[in-house]
């Protein structure tokens, strides 16, 4: 275009705001032809059917998450059985959260095993002054507990010690409880010179009876390990939901004697064994083992790191 010159200089056919189609080549597909005698009709796909598939593909139930309480302290074997433990839920389908409670401070040797395990965890620590040694996982758990409810996290709380022993069939099992689940545990008897079985006795998921083989441990309402039940974390911020009777958040007590933090604990979550969900069907597999096995009174190296690794050196002649 020049600067001088006119209007009329520009033709309209130099600009068109006319917007052709390009050509096409169709061609019509035999078998999609309807022939009669006196007219042709094209059949049309509305890919009804396809929709529907997509909407079945797209039509499943989220899978419940999983909340795995578990308190630790320094001791010898902590490494390895924070390891074990962090293996078997690594191999749990999500969602599942570990929460892990260490008492006073939040050590980097457990943080580094944390982070290294691939597992969606949240570490905590509880601040709670007890000089009982007895009290320490009672504190640890109430701080999770205190966690769950404050943050209205929803989910099946499981309490899992790091010492025992899990199968992942369990953690399968948890996801199908409604309110409060229970099972058999095996457990190594404090003389380590049998087994005994603690938990529920079922008829399918309905639990009639219980497990018992200590005579000081028959007076409790609920003979159950705490690692031998899980429960619906609604129970502790929704009591409206349960029809809870009164909003006093629920924890465990250290006023009890031991051994019968389990059952004073149930007892805040469930009126009877109505309320119960024996699982599996029957109660007839053992699905997780506490051994009582701890190398006491010793603790790791700081870092896990051994000044000596070897007691002797010999020389290489």
């Amino acid at each position: 275009m020049s600067p001088f010159g006119e209007v009329e200089d520009i033709k309209s056919q130099d600009f068109s705001f006319e917007i052709k189609p390009s050509p096409v080549n169709v061609k019509l597909d035999p078998e999609s032809v309807v022939k009669r005698e006196d007219f042709v009709l094209d059949t049309v796909n509305l890919g009804v059917e396809r929709q529907s598939k997509t909407k079945e593909r797209f039509n499943f139930i989220p899978k419940k998450q999983i909340i795995v309480v578990t308190p630790t302290y320094n001791r010898a074997l902590q490494a390895f059985y924070l390891n074990r433990l962090g293996q078997v839920l690594r191999l749990v389908p999500p969602p599942i959260l570990w929460m892990v409670v260490e008492m006073n401070v939040a050590s980097m040797e457990t943080a580094e095993i944390l982070r290294k395990t691939g597992v969606m965890y949240r570490h905590i620590v509880c601040t709670k002054n007890s000089t009982n040694v007895k009290d320490r996982g009672v504190h640890q758990r109430n701080a999770a507990l205190k966690h769950i409810e404050h943050h209205k996290l929803d989910g099946i709380v499981y309490f899992a010690d790091d010492d025992n022993i899990y199968s992942l069939e369990l953690f399968k099992s948890l996801r199908e409880i409604s309110r409060f689940g229970t099972w058999p545990v095996a457990m190594l008897a404090q003389s380590k010179n049998k087994a005994i079985l603690e938990g529920p006795v079922c008829n399918g998921s309905q639990v009639i009876g219980w497990h018992t083989n200590e005579k000081s441990k028959r007076l409790r309402r609920f003979h159950v390990d705490m690692s031998g039940f899980a429960f619906n974390s609604t129970i502790l911020w929704d009591p409206k939901k349960w029809r809870r009777p009164t909003s006093v958040p629920i924890q465990q007590l250290d006023t009890v004697k031991e051994g019968f933090q389990e059952t004073t604990f149930i007892e805040q979550l469930v009126e009877d064994e109505s309320q119960m969900e024996g699982t599996p069907a029957g109660c007839s597999r053992i699905m997780n083992w506490h051994l009582h096995l701890e190398a006491r009174n010793l603790v790791y190296p700081r870092g896990w790191l051994l000044q000596k690794n070897l007691d002797v050196v010999l020389p290489v002649k």
